[in-house]
């Protein structure tokens, strides 16, 4: 993050006394027991203490981050979807297009300062980690790998950016980099729910949706809650035919995300794969009350009515989708 010019004096001043104080404390102590969440629990290692020094000095700042961030998250969230990954629509003929991961943006700093980082003399494998960070942010995948790349030769036990890297081979579409860097990631900490749901997410971008619905359970197993594990989980369970499941997953999401018009539409398409087409019109219904612009669940609900032998419902729902911009 960028600081403002007024607080320069006070970086200085509190630079020099940190130092100090720091010295005092690896003289005296050298404790590694201690855990502290920047911003998820780890083991604390030689970037927590640096990190701790950092945040003390940019208190302020990185509170109205965070609430920034917490808002921003909510707000993503509004009418129901997770963060801002766009989910696919699903056709009756089955789901395609990509699932969701979520937002894989890093977790760490938004705009960390590198020259403010180097006059404190932080480490090198930090510097190139948050350059590799700031290398993230504006789009630039090629050279950010290369940063995270240095920062893990310099400190081959940094968690935090073998997920970073392997957030950049998801960008670039390389899947099995991906699954390598989140699995070296998981060997260091198996307790981020976050890595199994990205993990999951590259192995059923390469269709391993068996191995794909076992790190989105391991995601939702940490995390009762995650919503996007689920979706994604739901998805893999759609792709291998297991529409109950699905109905389940769906489920669960609805009761965390009333307003998901696409998981109505997803739980939709299961119950319709499974010939309950009076549960798929109302699922389908509530979709398309929620997004009147959702010309799929028009169209899936027009299925259902012509199904059922309700043909002239079902014309005035593909008439709707064709409106939309639908075309099969």
């Amino acid at each position: 993050m960028m600081i403002e010019r007024s607080f320069l004096l006070f970086i200085c001043s509190a630079v020099l006394n940190i130092v100090l104080t720091v010295c005092l404390i690896f003289t005296c102590s050298n404790s590694d027991t201690d855990n502290k969440s920047i911003p998820i629990v780890r083991q604390k290692t030689l970037e927590d203490e640096f990190l701790e020094m950092y945040e003390e000095i940019l208190k302020s700042t990185l509170e109205e981050r965070q609430e920034t961030a917490q808002e921003t998250s909510t707000a993503a969230r509004t009418p129901g979807v997770s963060y801002t990954t766009v989910r696919p629509s699903s056709g009756l003929a089955g789901i395609r297009g990509r699932v969701n991961t979520g937002e894989i943006n890093p977790v760490n700093f938004d705009n960390p300062d590198i020259n403010v980082l180097r006059q404190m003399g932080a480490e090198q494998y930090l510097i190139h980690f948050f350059s590799g960070e700031l290398l993230y942010k504006s789009g630039d995948y090629d050279k950010a790998t290369t940063e995270y790349t240095t920062a893990i030769n310099l400190y081959p036990g940094f968690t935090e950016a073998f997920i970073s890297r392997g957030n950049t081979w998801l960008k670039r579409n390389d899947y099995s980099r991906a699954i390598e860097d989140f699995s070296r990631a998981i060997r260091l900490d198996s307790g981020k729910a976050d890595v199994f749901n990205y993990r999951g997410f590259a192995r059923s971008e390469r269709g391993e949706h068996s191995l794909a619905i076992e790190d989105f359970s391991r995601a939702i197993s940490i995390n009762p809650n995650y919503v996007d594990a689920l979706i994604n989980r739901s998805h893999s369970y759609y792709q291998t035919g297991n529409f109950n499941r699905v109905i389940e997953d769906c489920s669960r999401i609805l009761n965390l995300e009333r307003n998901n018009a696409f998981i109505w539409n997803r739980r939709g398409s299961a119950y319709y794969r499974l010939e309950d087409d009076d549960k798929a019109i109302s699922d389908f219904s509530e979709a398309t009350r929620l997004r009147s612009n959702y010309a799929v669940a028009w169209r899936n609900r027009g299925y259902a009515w012509q199904s059922k032998g309700e043909h002239e419902k079902a014309d005035a729902d593909f008439a709707v989708a064709r409106q939309l911009g639908l075309r099969w």
